[in-house]
């Protein structure tokens, strides 16, 4: 499977934006019948996990829709199901989105259909993950940051610092954090290690944790390499890290919003931290594949995930932001205003947002190491090379 994910993403890669051609939709007709997505864990619930959080239901009851659900661990999973085909819609975050238009596995989106668009986040609306030319190629869905997740009985004192999870010290607890500690499963993990040391080692001169040079990424797999000496596991199944933190004695590692908050809900002694160097983060978009076979589903759903209700229900949810801001006041959903500020919505300019790698770099002049390198190097990091 990694080999096979190698080879997508150098191919991707290679394709050029330009001269792209799409037969954009221009009139929304009758449902197909049926939507097939794939998602990040936890984005579209139908009350199977909670009972109170279903947003596919009542979506499925008013359009004929019946809402397939693929599920994806990765962003490099997600672009290894979507050039196979058979989906409509992927939620993709920014580390595949390029890559997809890229690679012509998603078509434009005609916003002028999308009704609610004009609610959505202005600083999304136009972003450069999904924007290519002034061309939309998807609607935004969520955004929220890779915090540090740290167990409370182990670490007493909120850490200040990743340097939890890549270097050896001994803890509150008396013991290591030496196989105690989790790393993210994919290649786009070389952009922490890179903001880790744009912090710690500035001579180095990294200015953006996605444009690294030779010398700045070579220092970067070096750190990566001595972290796997730390790493129990590497993560990439959000319910299996809950389990790890639950059951098998890990104590820090980067995660999502969605695991620290279901965890607080077992009670589990976790807590959340934006440590000083900052964070990573993902901002995903809903992208239609080029050949899908449920258009008009796709864009009554494209519609449906803009509802204010479903934002807020799935801000609560997942802990992180709404791309509609009215659904952090309005009231149509669970969340509120203090619940939007908790989970970050007035620290968008502190994420450093997943985008895919390029050797065209205006940070280190067209000298930056492209994606498919960070793709086949962090698989030896894994295996101890």
């Amino acid at each position: 499977m990694k080999s096979m994910l190698k080879s997508c993403t150098a191919l991707a890669l290679m394709v050029s934006f330009s001269g792209q051609a799409f037969a954009q939709v221009t009139e929304i007709g009758p449902g197909e019948g049926q939507l097939n997505i794939v998602a990040w864990a936890g984005y579209i619930e139908r009350g199977e996990t909670d009972k109170a959080f279903d947003w596919v239901t009542k979506f499925e009851e008013a359009t004929g829709c019946k809402v397939n659900v693929k599920t994806a661990a990765t962003s490099d999973e997600m672009v290894a199901l979507m050039n196979e085909g058979g989906f409509d819609l992927v939620t993709a975050s920014g580390d595949a989105s390029l890559r997809l238009i890229a690679g012509k596995r998603v078509q434009p989106v005609n916003v002028d259909l999308v009704k609610s668009w004009s609610t959505v986040d202005d600083r999304l609306k136009d972003a450069p993950w999904h924007t290519v030319d002034g061309v939309h190629y998807g609607v935004p869905y969520m955004w929220g940051p890779n915090v540090l997740m740290y167990n409370t009985n182990a670490i007493k004192t909120p850490p200040t610092s990743w340097k939890v999870v890549f270097e050896e010290m001994t803890l509150d607890d008396g013991k290591s954090n030496k196989g105690r500690v989790q790393a993210y499963d994919g290649p786009i993990h070389v952009a922490d290690a890179a903001l880790y040391l744009m912090a710690h080692k500035p001579d180095l001169g990294i200015k953006d944790p996605y444009q690294l040079n030779e010398d700045q990424y070579k220092a970067a797999l070096d750190l990566l390499r001595q972290q796997r000496t730390l790493v129990g596991r590497y993560w990439h199944d959000a319910f299996i890290q809950i389990d790890d933190f639950k059951n098998e004695g890990v104590v820090a590692s980067g995660s999502w919003p969605f695991q620290v908050n279901l965890l607080k809900g077992e009670n589990q002694p976790v807590a959340s931290v934006f440590p000083d160097e900052g964070v990573t983060g993902w901002a995903d978009t809903t992208m239609m594949h080029v050949d899908s076979a449920n258009p008009n589903c796709a864009y009554m759903w494209f519609e449906h995930q803009l509802s204010s209700n479903l934002q807020s229900d799935l801000s609560v949810w997942f802990g992180a932001n709404p791309s509609v801001p009215a659904a952090c006041t309005d009231g149509r959903g669970m969340q509120n205003a203090e619940g939007c500020t908790a989970n970050g919505m007035d620290n968008f300019e502190k994420v450093k947002f997943w985008t895919t790698p390029t050797s065209k770099c205006a940070t280190q002049n067209d000298q930056c190491v492209p994606y498919y390198r960070w793709v086949s190097d962090y698989i030896g990091v894994i295996g101890g090379r």
